[in-house]
C-alpha cells in the first residue's frame, strides 16, 4: 500500500486542542489527527456541513458532527476570554494550508516505477547460470516482471517455473536494485518509468539439477553457468554489476545489499576491492592431505593462518581483485603444520596450517590484507571439486588448533599498521 505523508505532518494542521471551562468532561479535537488509512483518507477529504436541524439531513442543514440537536440543551456559550481557546472549524482539504492533498491528489503525486525479480544461481565452481533469449542478444539471469498484485519473492518462483521448469522457493533477497529512468539504452517508446528490481537466492545447483533444467518453446533459447569476471561481456553493463553485486553479497553473508544500478549504496570490503572482477586462476589437482612426498616438485607454498576467532588471512591484490592465501611467512605462527597439497603439471601447490600470533605492518601495498571465513576463501576461489576435500581439511586442523567454527560475516579489511592477538 502507498505510504502516506509522515505522520508527524499528519499532526500538523490537525490537531488543535481545545479547552472549555467548566466543561464536564474533556472534548475530543476537533481536528485531531486520525489513525488508520481509512480515517486518514477521511480526514484529508472531509468537509464542513449544515443540515435541517430537525431532520439531520446535511443537505439542508443539520447540526454539525459533535453539537446538540434541536431539541437538546445548548451548551453553555464560553466566554470572550475563553473564545481565544476555541479551535477553528474544520475546512476542506483544499482549504488547508501546507502540504495538505487529497488522497486522489497525493495518489497522483506518487513515482510509479516498474518492479521485477531475478534469481541468481551457481554451480559448484562458483560459477553464475545467465540464459540467452530470443528478443535481445546479450545474456540475462533468470526471471521476469511482477504481475500486479504479486509479491516479488512469488514473481521470481514463477518465473523459475516458467523459463527453467524448475520448481522452488526463494525466500532469501540478496540485493535490491533501484534502476533510474534514464538508464542507456532503452527505446524511448517504452517511456521506461525507473524499476525496482528484487534478486533472489537460487544456491548452488549440482549437476543433476541443472540436467532438470526443461525449457519453454520460446524466449528462453539456453542457458550456461558464467565465470563471475566474464559477466560484463556477456551481460549490460547495469545487469552486470548487479550479478556481481549480488553474488558478493551472498559471500559476505550480511543480508540484503542495497543498489543504486547495480552498486551498492554501502559498500563492502569485497566491493571496494573489487573481488572478482577479473578471473581467477583455477587450482584444480586433486586434494591430496598431509605433506608433500620428496619426489615431487614444489610450485608454489601457501597457508591457512588462523585469527583466534577461527576466521583466516587473505590477500587481495589491488589491481585485480584476486584472492590469494598468503604464504606460510606472512606472520609469527603457532603450531605450524603441513595440512596436504594439490598436484598439477608442473608442479606441487603446498598447503600449511597454523594459529596467528601477530601480523607485522604491511610490507607490500599492492595487496590488502583481510580476515575471512574459510568457506568464503573457498567461493572466491577455482578449486573445482577437491576445494571441498580441501576445507574439510582445513577445519579438522583449525579444531586441532582449538580454535571456533567462524560464523559468516562480511571479511575484515585489517590496518595497514598490522595487528596483534
Amino acid at each position: 500500500m502507498p505510504q502516506l505523508t509522515d505522520e508527524s505532518d499528519l499532526d500538523e494542521g490537525l490537531t488543535d486542542e481545545t479547552t472549555v471551562d467548566e466543561a464536564p468532561t474533556a472534548r475530543p479535537a476537533i481536528d485531531e489527527a486520525p489513525t488508520g488509512p481509512d480515517a486518514i483518507g477521511e480526514a484529508l477529504t472531509r468537509r464542513p456541513t449544515t443540515g435541517d436541524p430537525t431532520t439531520g439531513d446535511p443537505t439542508t442543514g443539520g447540526p454539525a458532527a459533535g453539537e446538540p440537536a434541536a431539541d437538546q440543551p445548548a451548551m453553555a456559550e464560553p466566554s470572550i476570554a475563553d473564545q481565544s481557546a476555541i479551535a477553528e472549524p474544520a475546512i476542506g482539504a483544499h482549504e488547508r494550508p501546507g502540504s495538505w492533498m487529497t488522497p486522489e491528489a497525493y495518489g497522483a503525486s506518487r513515482a510509479a516505477v516498474w518492479t521485477a525479480a531475478v534469481v541468481l544461481v551457481t554451480d559448484t565452481d562458483g560459477r553464475i547460470l545467465v540464459q540467452s533469449v530470443d528478443y535481445r542478444a546479450d545474456r540475462l539471469l533468470p526471471g521476469g516482471a511482477v504481475d500486479a498484485g504479486e509479491a516479488p519473492s512469488a514473481a521470481a518462483a514463477r518465473e523459475m517455473r516458467e523459463e527453467l521448469g524448475i520448481a522452488g522457493r526463494y525466500p532469501r533477497g540478496l540485493a535490491v536494485d533501484w534502476i533510474p529512468a534514464d538508464t542507456p539504452g532503452i527505446p524511448p517508446g517504452m517511456r521506461f518509468p525507473g524499476e525496482i528490481l528484487h534478486v533472489y537466492d537460487g544456491g548452488t545447483w549440482t549437476p543433476d539439477r541443472i540436467d532438470s533444467v526443461r525449457l519453454p518453446a520460446q524466449e528462453i533459447t539456453g542457458i550456461h553457468f558464467a565465470e563471475p569476471a566474464d559477466l560484463h561481456t556477456l551481460m549490460e553493463p547495469g545487469d552486470a554489476r548487479r550479478a556481481l553485486s549480488a553474488l558478493r553479497a551472498r559471500i559476505n553473508g550480511a543480508g540484503t545489499a542495497l543498489l543504486e544500478d547495480g552498486r551498492p549504496a554501502a559498500p563492502t570490503a569485497l566491493d571496494r576491492l573489487g573481488v572478482l572482477r577479473t578471473r581467477r586462476t583455477p587450482q584444480r589437482g586433486a586434494w591430496h592431505p598431509g605433506p608433500v612426498p620428496a619426489h615431487l616438485p614444489v610450485r608454489d607454498r601457501s597457508a591457512w593462518l588462523f585469527a583466534p576467532d577461527g576466521r583466516v588471512l587473505l590477500l587481495i591484490a589491488r589491481a585485480t581483485g584476486a584472492a590469494h592465501l598468503p604464504p606460510p611467512t606472512a606472520g609469527p605462527a603457532a603450531g605450524a603444520a603441513p595440512l596436504g597439497y594439490r598436484y598439477g603439471d608442473p608442479g606441487a601447490l603446498a598447503r600449511t596450517a597454523a594459529r596467528l600470533t601477530t601480523l607485522a605492518p604491511a610490507a607490500d601495498p599492492a595487496y590488502a590484507r583481510l580476515l575471512a571465513t574459510p568457506e568464503q576463501v573457498r567461493e572466491l576461489s577455482d578449486w573445482g571439486p577437491a576445494g571441498d576435500h580441501e576445507l574439510a581439511a582445513v577445519h579438522a586442523a583449525r579444531a586441532r588448533l582449538s580454535l571456533p567454527a567462524p560464523p559468516r560475516t562480511p571479511p575484515t579489511e585489517l590496518p595497514e599498521s598490522g595487528a596483534r592477538w
